[in-house]
């Protein structure tokens, strides 16, 4: 991070442009400063502790500035989604879930829940981010503060932490869409889209993008009830007297492991998606075509047949389900449901299958490097602010990584 002393020029037009939504030339050098400590090189990237560091740092403004000031931060992320997704070229866009252990209870929407980051329940903040990914490069689409449901009857600590009226709890899959359905109003539109099974595994979720047309590939549990994609749904002889019985399958549902195990290992085929660092990358992969199944799955799809015709054959959707099971591992390790179109080859469902990876290493940068779990104001504004600046700093080295011109570290 170090050579980022020598591009003061490049970042100064990058702040120009990416915060030319912010109305005051004070707050655009406040952000330009804000990005510099990010960026520079040391420990924890505090206000304090950047200002510390900086020749032109005053903690003071600038914890006004991240913490307290009126500036938007939706057009700048909006602003750097346009200028880096054509860079990107993403194969798909990405769902995650990020963590931040915290300790009391006054950071906005802190609450006792499941920790990414520590493997365990925890007290932390927990948001939902969407970013377009590519084999080289990422780039932050939006991201949604999840606001647990406990805070929204707690009227002494949305206070304290401003949080608007209208922002109520909402589950982690709905804010999702909600990044999807407004990138959409900006005719952003994701190729595809992957998320891991705490995503991939919710029923509604997977209907959610189908409704909306889009393409996917997300991880499921092994225990993910299906059906043979052959499957077919029977309507019983009506007596002439009650109600008429509905159609429905007779078969009982099955895991998707126990679907695989039926069919053996001897079936699966050798799958190489990309070169890595160490060579190629290849593992074992069988492709089926299912039925999900479950409550979860039958009452969308039973409510959306009666609201378009008035009635339901019982008839499930389809999906294709990927299976891995590496050569030396005892049973398959990792499920997938994905809605491609069907000329998609199995090495691109294999490579979008796997794609995440790219997330996962970009998130150790913004972490580790540019401070995204840092912050220590306590402010819903605060947070925001401080999420946007990091996706700027991460942005600007990105756009450096991907010019011939300028060597930055990886």
């Amino acid at each position: 991070m170090g050579q980022v002393r020598g591009l003061r020029a490049e970042l100064a037009g990058f702040v120009a442009d990416v915060f030319a939504s912010v109305p005051r030339q004070d707050q655009r050098e406040k952000g330009e400063c804000y990005l510099g400590g990010l960026m520079l090189d040391g420990g924890r990237k505090s206000v304090e502790a950047m200002a510390s560091r900086l020749p032109d740092g005053n903690g003071q403004n600038l914890q006004q500035f991240v913490s307290a000031s009126t500036w938007d931060p939706v057009p700048v992320r909006r602003r750097i989604a346009e200028r880096l997704l054509s860079r990107v070229e993403p194969l798909a866009w990405a769902i995650d879930d990020v963590s931040s252990p915290k300790d009391g209870r006054m950071s906005v929407a802190v609450a006792h829940q499941y920790c990414g980051a520590l493997g365990k329940q925890a007290n932390c903040q927990v948001a939902v981010s969407v970013h377009a990914v590519s084999d080289i490069a990422s780039c932050p689409i939006g991201w949604r503060l999840f606001l647990p449901d406990e805070w929204d009857t707690d009227a002494y600590r949305r206070a304290r932490t401003r949080i608007p009226d209208a922002v109520r709890h909402r589950e982690k899959w709905r804010l999702a869409l909600d990044v999807l359905d407004e990138a959409a109003t900006r005719r952003m539109r994701p190729p595809a889209v992957v998320a891991d099974a705490g995503h991939g595994n919710n029923a509604l979720f997977r209907a959610g993008l189908a409704d909306r047309g889009l393409p996917f590939v997300v991880a499921i549990r092994s225990g993910t009830a299906v059906r043979p994609a052959a499957a077919t749904p029977l309507t019983p002889v009506w007596a002439g007297t009650g109600c008429r019985p509905a159609a429905g399958y007779r078969e009982p549902v099955v895991s998707a492991a126990d679907l695989v195990g039926g069919i053996g290992r001897a079936a699966f085929s050798e799958v190489t998606w990309r070169r890595g660092s160490r060579g190629a990358m290849r593992s074992r992969f069988l492709r089926l075509r299912v039925r999900p199944a479950g409550k979860a799955v039958r009452r969308p799809t039973r409510e959306a047949a009666l609201a378009e015709r008035g009635s339901w054959d019982g008839v499930l959707p389809e999906a294709g389900l990927l299976v891995e099971w590496p050569e030396r591992a005892e049973h398959p390790t990792d499920y997938r449901l994905f809605d491609l179109p069907g000329r998609t080859s199995t090495t691109e469902v294999v490579r979008l299958a796997k794609i995440r990876w790219r997330i996962e290493h970009d998130y150790r940068e913004m972490k580790h490097a540019l401070g995204l779990d840092h912050f220590e104001g306590r402010s819903w504004a605060g947070w925001h602010h401080h999420v946007t600046l990091v996706t700027a700093a991460h942005a600007f080295l990105t756009e450096q990584r991907l010019s011939p011109k300028v060597p930055v570290p990886a």
